[in-house]
């Protein structure tokens, strides 16, 4: 069922901060992350009649935003303002987690955080997740982003940001662990 221009814009009200801190975090760059904003509710509302409610009206915006943001990585590549993955990726949180033959640290075993569905309402643990995704070096927040909250696939990710596969899936794991090893300190401690 289409929005009302009212309703929407109480939705848009609503999810401006949600959107300005995922756009921040992808493109890391304030300025660029407001604009895509911006044309993410232009978009939004000027579509929002269109909006037929197969999804919920924050997935919808977020869509809309996915594609901004891509815009916005694509137009720094043409432009030569993007920056490339560095060689950041140093392999401190492997030899902190895991033995030489590939077993866990004792000390960094996970541990168990509770039933999924329950941390997953907990507003906490959002908090302390958005705080370690925040902390994450640029590059590999921006493969995990990509892939995990935008829904990209691997060869689309390596196609937009010039990696091999093999490497999208190493910081893709390395950025699993860096998480996990967050939340397990802010979360459970």
């Amino acid at each position: 069922m289409p929005l009302s221009a009212t309703l929407a814009a109480a939705h848009f009200t609503q999810l401006r901060p949600r959107l300005v801190a995922f756009a921040r975090l992808q493109l890391r760059d304030a300025t660029a992350a407001e604009d895509a904003v911006q044309e993410t509710l232009l978009t939004a509302f000027e579509k929002s009649a269109t909006f037929e409610g197969r999804s919920e009206f924050e997935t919808w915006v977020f869509g809309i935003l996915k594609y901004k943001i891509l815009d916005q990585l694509r137009q720094q590549r043409r432009q030569g303002t993007w920056q490339p993955l560095g060689q950041d990726l140093d392999d401190d949180t492997l030899d902190r987690l895991f033995q030489q033959d590939g077993h866990w640290q004792s000390a960094a075993r996970p541990s168990h955080w509770g039933e999924p569905e329950q941390i997953l309402e907990n507003q906490r643990f959002w908090q302390v997740f958005d705080a370690c995704l925040i902390s994450l070096p640029e590059s590999i927040a921006r493969v995990f982003t990509l892939r995990e909250l935008m829904g990209l696939s691997t060869t689309d990710i390596c196609k937009e940001i010039g990696i091999t596969e093999t490497n999208c899936w190493v910081i893709l794991h390395r950025a699993r662990l860096r998480l996990r090893e967050c939340l397990d300190h802010g979360w459970l401690n």
